[in-house]
């Protein structure tokens, strides 16, 4: 028997074939299952990320609006007397600021006689953060008023405060003057201050003379009195009086 040579279309042939039968046990092998090769990834559906991601992430703090503060609601009674003797008597005016739970309260004079003006007020409820004091002054002119300035008082939740004016006419007449009261605030933190008006009440005061008449009686009791005095000192009245009775005798 006589071997042929192998033509070089056969040699490349056996060659390609030898090369695939290689390249497909290696792909083969590869992706055989071994028991120490890499576990597979483990995958989430998209809810289940979005929990785990928040259970690890910080919670976000929530703002919640301080609520507004609610006024405190008071009882501002102002008491005075109407009339005064000129000269020789003193009194009092008061100038009152209490707590008033109930809002209908009646005030009630601490003087027989005197004047009383009551209204309910409504202050802002600023004590946590700022300090509030009260301003009250007495305009009464042509009239002695002691303290003649503003007088200053501190406010607190609860408290009462009450403000006193002694006041002497010296000549009769009708007097006015207004009452006044203010608040002040000094925040607690920055230090800046503000002032706000409250209430202006319009007082009047009437003095009388040391007998207890009005300027007007006085002044015409005054006139009648210098009338009949000049009537009296009149030279010759008697003389001429007497002539008068004579003639009517006759």
């Amino acid at each position: 028997m006589i071997n042929k040579p192998l033509s070089p279309r056969n040699v490349f042939l056996i060659l390609f074939a030898f090369i695939f039968i290689l390249i497909t046990l290696a792909c083969g092998g590869s992706s055989a299952p071994s028991g120490t090769g890499a576990q597979p990834e483990a995958t989430f559906p998209a809810s289940a990320q979005t929990q785990l991601v928040s259970a690890t992430k910080e919670p976000e703090p929530i703002e919640i609006a301080a609520p507004a503060a609610i006024p405190e609601t008071r009882r501002l009674t102002l008491e005075y007397p109407p009339k005064m003797r000129a000269g020789v008597e003193a009194d009092i005016v008061r100038l009152t600021l209490e707590v008033d739970d109930l809002g209908n309260i009646t005030p009630t004079a601490q003087t027989a006689g005197n004047v009383i003006n009551g209204q309910t007020i409504q202050i802002p409820n600023l004590y946590d953060t700022h300090n509030v004091a009260a301003e009250a002054q007495l305009d009464l002119a042509g009239m002695q008023v002691k303290p003649a300035d503003a007088v200053f008082e501190s406010l607190t939740p609860g408290q009462t405060v009450t403000f006193y004016w002694s006041i002497r006419p010296q000549d009769p007449g009708v007097y006015h003057g207004t009452v006044w009261l203010h608040l002040n605030f000094t925040d607690k933190s920055t230090g800046e201050q503000s002032r706000i008006a409250v209430s202006a009440q319009i007082i009047e005061i009437e003095a009388v003379d040391f007998f207890g008449l009005s300027v007007n009686t006085a002044r015409t009791s005054g006139v009648i009195g210098s009338v009949v005095g000049g009537v009296i000192g009149f030279p010759f009245l008697e003389d001429i009086v007497k002539f008068i009775f004579k003639r009517k005798k006759k």
